[in-house]
Order: structure tokens, then sequence, then C-alpha cells
């Protein structure tokens, strides 16, 4: 079997960080430390030789991630094209398949199967998805391509729409929910976040604003169908805003009816009660709309994927 290795090309947003410091801003799978030992390993090398936590990168290097092989967890493999051309591709992720190589995922991932179905040699994933969240996913064919579209998410010029399906009757009416996450530190999942809305701001360095337009579409047996709108990209933004207005999103093991779920997910030891509680095996959000201008031709493309048959079968 030959080795597993994923590859990057580093262009001119990355270039001049660490190694260290691109790993664990790009690459969230994994901590520090862990990427610190991944190092250490020799499982990270750039342009072909071993480097170091601290070694500075430029424009052009190649970087090279050797993860050890092991057994991986069965996935949903079929993804749907919904716009390609010779800069784009857009596909309609299904749940449960990780965007990118980490953990115990490596050819079972939305990357792998591009470069086997798609003959891709170099993937840029522009945003990325939640192995749990379905929807669209822009990739860009060249380091050309994932420049101009990174320039447009980072200006705002970039409209993402949500579907998600939620514990609760949510409100019909449009809702503003602007506020503040930070890490939550009673729980004992580490990347769990707290939402706190505008007036009631934490103290402390950590704490990032946020701001997602929430709509009520559609109610039924006590769940309701939420259109998000994020106005920021913050991590887990959506999930944590609606946890915290007391709306969970079904499915949800972090942010659900309660985060030691999660710990009992991961630990393989998910109970029929729990899974009973959770209504649905993954968390029901769905990237439902995509709106950008074509990095090169500069003409609108708007985006559509339909609602999944796991979530529309609960709301429908």
């Amino acid at each position: 079997m030959n080795q597993r290795k994923a590859v990057i090309l580093i262009d001119a947003l990355w270039a001049g960080l660490t190694v260290i410091d691109l790993l664990e801003r790009r690459f969230t799978y994994l901590d520090r430390p862990a990427w610190a030992a991944e190092i250490s390993n020799g499982r990270i090398r750039v342009n072909g030789g071993p480097t170091f936590p601290d070694a500075r990168i430029s424009e052009g290097d190649r970087l090279e991630y050797l993860p050890s092989d092991t057994d991986e967890p069965p996935v949903e493999t079929g993804y749907r094209k919904v716009y390609e051309d010779a800069h784009l591709l857009v596909v309609d992720k299904p749940a449960n398949l990780p965007c990118h190589p980490g953990g115990r995922y490596f050819r079972h991932t939305l990357w792998a199967l591009l470069q086997r179905r798609e003959g891709l040699d170099v993937i840029h994933f522009v945003h990325r998805l939640d192995r749990e969240t379905s929807g669209l996913v822009l990739v860009a064919k060249s380091p050309q391509a994932a420049k101009r579209c990174g320039a447009r998410f980072s200006s705002g010029a970039v409209r993402k729409r949500y579907l998600a399906l939620v514990e609760g009757r949510f409100p019909m009416g449009e809702i503003d929910a602007r506020g503040y996450l930070v890490r939550d530190f009673q729980s004992l999942v580490r990347k769990k976040r707290r939402f706190y809305p505008d007036g009631e701001c934490p103290s402390g360095p950590t704490a990032e604003t946020c701001r997602t337009l929430l709509r009520g579409t559609a109610s039924k047996d006590g769940l309701t169908l939420v259109e998000a709108v994020p106005e920021t990209g913050r991590l887990h933004q959506i999930r944590a805003t609606l946890s915290g207005m007391g709306y969970p999103v079904v499915g949800d093991k972090i942010y659900g009816p309660d985060d030691a779920l999660f710990i009992r997910f991961i630990e393989d030891r998910l109970s029929d009660e729990d899974r009973r509680r959770l209504r649905l095996h993954r968390q029901a959000l769905h990237a439902a709309g995509l709106s950008i201008r074509h990095p090169f031709s500069n003409v609108a493309l708007s985006l559509d994927a339909p609602l999944p048959p796991d979530m529309a079968s609960l709301i429908g």
C-alpha cells in the first residue's frame, strides 16, 4: 500500500508564517502540540526534506504531510457536482464526509475522492464544512483562483446561506443575532464555544464578535427549519449562536441537549437513548446557498443545494 500523503503548495497568503503557525491556522483538526509532535516525528516535510516548528515558509514551497496509516471509518461518498469550469468546482457534499485529511481520515475524504474521481492533482478548498455538515463546498483548481476567491471571502463579498433544523419553535420573523463567541470553559469539550448576545460581552482577549441573520421558515412536531446567513465567519458560529438562543441544532452532539453525548460519541459509547435524544445521526446543518463573483470573469454565480432527505424527513 502506498504511503498516505497530503501536499499543499504555499501561496502568498500563507508565505512568511512558521510551519507550525500555518498548520495550526489552516488545519484545525489537530491542535498546536499535536502538530508539533507530527513535525518531531518527521511527518511534516518542506520541499522534500525535514523541517522544524519555527522554520519560515515561502511562496512556492511544497509542504507534505505523511500521516500514519490506520483503518479509516466508513463515510458517505456520493457527492454531486453543482458547478465546474476550468478554474472552479462546486460540489454538494453529503453528511459524514470530511473535507480534508485529518485524524483517522485520509482516503475517506472529499479531498481524496476529488483526486481520484476528478483527476485534480492539487486541491484548494476555499472554505470547508464540518464532517457532519452537508452542502456546498467551493474548490479552486489553481493557487491563483484560490487566492482570488479567498480575497472575496475576506472582503465579505461572498454570501453563504445555511439551513438548520432546530429544537423548538423558532420565530418566523428575521432575527439579527449579534454578539460574541468565547470558549466555554464549563464544558468538557475543548472546542466548544459559548454565544453571548450584544450587551453581555464577556471579558478577556479571546472574545470574537459574530453576527448571523436568522429566520424561521417552517415548523413541525416541535422542530423548526431555520435559514441562517452568517455575516462573520467564526468557528461553530451558527451552531453556538442557535444553542445560546435556546434552539440547539438537531443531532448536534456538542451544542445539543448534553455535550457529554460528544464524549460518548468519540468513545463509541452512544446508547439507544442517546440516539433517540439526538433524533438524527448527524448535526442537521446544511450549506444550501453560495453566491460569489467568478474570480476571473467576475460573472455572478448563485448556486443552491436542496435540503437533504434526512433533514427533509423530519420537517417535510
